[in-house]
């Protein structure tokens, strides 16, 4: 990502660890200005009420008040603030609760540095365009742009690389059918597409999801049926 000093954009880091907090606020500051800190989530809770950050950086581990009930009262009166998780924890129920809460990035400690400046940019692009990560597609169903998942009613939909990245090409052109090359080009990459590896892939997804999911244009290509 392209280092820019945003001047406008607000950013609090939650973190109990001060050297891991100092360290991110260093990082940070080749980003943005206006940079908060808290060590827990009850100071979190008191700088978000005056500072009224556009991005937060919050551990999930702390002292006092979880994270992550730090963050469910942030959502409860902010729909378009920011979030990004940082966590030692990889598992379905944190997961779930990642999209529940409608977080930008759901991040496995020790943390990428590339994922971490993806989260920042996609916070940043979500703030410019007004854009929230999380897209309703069907009744109960629902995927998640940046942390690729897809949920129906709840429960969290296993879903291939090739599959994901079927998804994300059909909804980043939502409204029009996705031609037959443009889906080689994007999800099988330099490798070569053949008819049966492509119709195999969407009879999956049917399955996984319901057999209107997605609708075929015969010598066209695919689309979103919604």
């Amino acid at each position: 990502m392209e280092k820019m000093i945003n001047e406008d954009i607000k950013v609090l880091i939650v973190e109990d660890d001060e050297i891991a907090r100092e360290n991110a606020v260093e990082y940070l500051q080749d980003y943005f200005s206006n940079i908060f800190e808290a060590s827990n989530a009850l100071d979190a809770l008191k700088i978000y009420e005056t500072k009224k950050p556009d991005i937060i950086i919050s551990d999930i581990q702390m002292p006092r008040l979880n994270g992550l009930e730090f963050i469910k009262r942030v959502r409860q009166k902010d729909k378009k603030v920011q979030i990004i998780v940082l966590t030692a924890f990889c598992d379905k129920e944190y997961l779930l609760k990642a999209i529940e809460l409608q977080l930008v990035k759901y991040l496995i400690k020790p943390i990428n540095e590339y994922e971490f400046d993806m989260a920042i940019k996609n916070s940043i692009e979500a703030l410019k365009n007004d854009e929230t990560n999380i897209i309703k597609l069907q009744d109960g169903l629902v995927f998640d742009m940046f942390n690729l998942v897809l949920l129906k009613d709840g429960e969290l939909i296993k879903l291939r690389i090739k599959e994901v990245d079927f998804i994300k090409l059909l909804l980043k052109n939502r409204g029009r059918y996705v031609t037959y090359q443009e889906i080689e080009n994007f999800v099988w990459d330099e490798q070569v597409m053949t008819k049966d590896a492509l119709k195999t892939l969407v009879k999956n997804l049917k399955k996984k999801v319901s057999k209107d999911f997605i609708l075929n244009l015969s010598g066209i290509g695919y689309k979103l049926a919604f």
